[in-house]
């Protein structure tokens, strides 16, 4: 495995981390609110964990996680990053990647442009 795509590898499960701290927090408060089970199975963790990854990689090209693992995500084209760019990427990583790896596990050896950076039209980089 390339050691780009083992720093990704921690730094996911970094932000995953931070990310379920903060959904214990936010479902503690919704419960009062929202009584349906389901809403915090599975709306309240992908909410707080594309919320968290948006407003960073907004912020500064990076997730803690990233961050963390010296890496950051740039745009093919060198511009910064759009707001469509952070959510396609979001999007398509959490619904169609799965079903790609599993397709053909060898199109992710190469840990700087994964399936849903080309979508997204991004790339993860080495900070400098």
């Amino acid at each position: 495995m390339d050691i780009i795509n083992k720093k990704r590898m921690k730094a996911i499960c970094i932000d995953f981390g931070i990310s379920t701290v903060v959904t214990l927090g936010v479902e503690q408060l919704l419960r009062k609110k929202i009584k349906n089970e389901a809403f915090h199975a599975l709306i309240t963790p992908t909410l707080v964990m594309w919320s968290l990854e948006y407003a960073q990689i907004r912020r500064s090209n990076q997730t803690v996680g990233l961050k963390l693992m010296g890496l950051q995500v740039e745009s093919e084209n060198g511009s910064s990053i759009r707001p469509k760019q952070i959510i396609k990427r979001m999007a398509y990583r959490d619904t169609i990647l799965m079903l790609n790896y599993l397709k053909n596990p060898k199109r992710f050896e190469d840990g700087t442009k994964l399936p849903h950076d080309q979508y997204a039209g991004t790339m993860i980089k080495e900070q400098a």
